[in-house]
């Protein structure tokens, strides 16, 4: 069954541009199109749709979920963002899209939400729980914009251990870029977490 996705952008280029990367992936399907949040609530009637892909600078900012975003249940919110917002407000909507993200990443993140719930639903997790104590800490120097070897200089381990964890990261949470990892990163509320609190040293990690 295809995800049904609608998209609330006043951007006729964006929007177009996020339909043709969508149109490729038979697990989703763009159902329809709203240029504003007054339209929301309309949309979701007629369409049913199960992720709703909103420019959140249509609604008030807020560190709280703005009243025109509490979807009924079921329904993923994802923020499509191509300007600065704070990570607090970012972290009210269920996954947030970069545009400058790739085509794979997209694909990857709205696909990777529809697996998550069936997960919870089997009784299964995928959120950062999933990653080691030091596959968080090179999470958070990764977002925090260190490289492999300052990373390794910092941790006390081998620029060899520092890229097989981050081949870990990328396998268990999906994302491959930078930028993606920084928002994991901080919708996870990992960004203040004490690096090698635990006391890990060595490659054994």
């Amino acid at each position: 069954m295809k995800l049904k996705i609608l998209i609330v952008e006043p951007s006729q280029i964006i929007v177009e541009g996020l339909r043709s990367v969508l149109h490729d992936d038979p697990r989703l399907e763009v159902v329809s199109v709203a240029e504003d949040a007054s339209m929301l609530e309309e949309r979701l009637a007629a369409h049913h749709p199960d992720m709703v892909v909103i420019n959140p600078g249509l609604l008030p900012y807020s560190t709280q979920m703005p009243a025109a975003m509490e979807l009924p249940g079921g329904i993923f919110s994802v923020a499509l963002v191509y300007q600065y917002f704070e990570p607090a407000y970012l972290r009210n909507f269920d996954a947030v899209i970069d545009i400058r993200e790739s085509k794979h990443n997209v694909i990857a993140m709205l696909t990777s939400l529809d697996r998550e719930e069936n997960e919870k639903k089997d009784g299964r997790s995928s959120d950062a729980s999933d990653l080691t104590k030091r596959e968080r800490d090179i999470l958070v120097l990764v977002a925090k914009g260190l490289m492999s070897k300052e990373i390794a200089e910092q941790l006390n381990i081998s620029i060899h251990t520092v890229i097989s964890h981050r081949k870990n990261i990328t396998k268990k949470t999906g994302i491959k870029s930078v930028a993606g990892l920084a928002v994991y990163a901080m919708l996870n509320n990992l960004m203040n977490e004490p690096i090698g609190a635990e006391g890990h040293n060595g490659d054994s990690e």
